[in-house]
């Protein structure tokens, strides 16, 4: 068991078999997660380190209770007093935590290709805890992980991301992912929240939630991005849930077994209705965060083995 990668900086290095690896692995550490003994010794003796460069309360709690589970040192950056904030790069940073001997290193950066410029400075395992539009590889697989629970299978679904796809690492790592695994992607969102060259992802693109909604198994939604906005890209709120907000109306056009799925945090009343978010028929918003933490276990599990193999490798040499 093993996946093709050293580090885990997006989807789109990932094969469709690395894709299932980790799914499966996931699986194992979902029912761990459930019982009373929670902890495991996969990681014992390694330590990790969280850098989030951006305020992340489920993300960076999720990889430190993965850590912890798994029996890691695991150490949280505090980045508010680092030196980051008193003018040192990021490449020095990289340096002086590379120096620490560390085996995992999970970040967070507002930045574009700051995980991936990291990754080629230290001698550890770097994970891509989201990096300004590019990527979020941990959330797409949680996600595919719970679709994949609750559908039975990855292949050949028909899924509806709606909403604020121009600003969402989530979006275009999800459908990365969802093509890799064969299924049909459909955009749903007003222009102007629709990024540039969209035409180039093998998707469908809709404009109206009522006729891309239609047929779909599964209808994920996406918080409004406002902090990364520098402009007017919605009229208003209201006129936003309107129009693109998930309501009953709306959910009819899919199909009766659909499920809701949001990254989180939410926006209730422009983004969803509430009464939907909550509905456990349809709703499998609490799962996505229950699966995050199976899915952030395995994939430092598995990285975690790739680093002994390589470590036993040098050795040898």
């Amino acid at each position: 068991m093993g996946i093709s990668v050293r580090h885990l900086l997006g989807i789109e290095q990932l094969s469709p078999t690395d894709i299932t690896t980790i799914l499966d692995l996931a699986e194992s550490y979902v029912d761990l997660n459930r019982q009373a003994n929670k902890h495991s010794n996969v990681l014992a003796g390694l330590t990790q380190i969280n850098m989030f460069f951006e305020n992340s309360t489920r993300t960076q709690a999720s990889f430190e209770l993965a850590g912890k589970r798994l029996g890691a040192d695991v150490m949280n950056m505090a980045l508010g007093a680092s030196s980051i904030k008193k003018g040192e790069t990021l490449v020095d940073t990289a340096l002086t935590l590379n120096a620490m001997n560390p085996d995992l290193l999970v970040m967070r950066h507002p930045q574009s290709g700051a995980v991936d410029l990291l990754s080629e400075k230290v001698n550890c395992a770097v994970l891509n805890a989201g990096d300004g539009r590019h990527e979020h590889p941990t959330q797409a697989l949680l996600d595919a992980l719970t679709i994949r629970r609750a559908k039975g299978r990855l292949h050949r679904l028909s899924v509806a991301i709606c909403g604020d796809i121009a600003h969402s690492r989530v979006a275009r790592s999800n459908i990365f992912l969802l093509n890799k695994m064969e299924s049909r992607i459909r955009l749903i969102a007003p222009q102007t929240l629709l990024p540039s060259g969209i035409d180039k992802f093998g998707v469908e693109v809709f404009h109206d939630m009522n006729e891309g909604l239609k047929g779909v198994d599964v209808v994920m939604m996406l918080r409004l991005q406002r902090e990364r906005m520098d402009g007017a890209f919605i009229p208003s709120e209201r006129e936003y849930y309107h129009r693109w907000g998930l309501d009953v109306k709306k959910l009819a056009n899919a199909k009766p077994d659909a499920i809701i799925m949001h990254p989180g945090p939410m926006n209730r009343g422009v983004e969803i209705d509430g009464d939907i978010a909550d509905d456990v028929t349809r709703s499998v918003i609490q799962e996505q965060v229950e699966m995050g933490v199976a899915v952030r276990m395995a994939a430092m599990h598995l990285l975690a083995d790739g680093l002994r193999t390589t470590k036993q490798g040098e050795a040898t040499c």
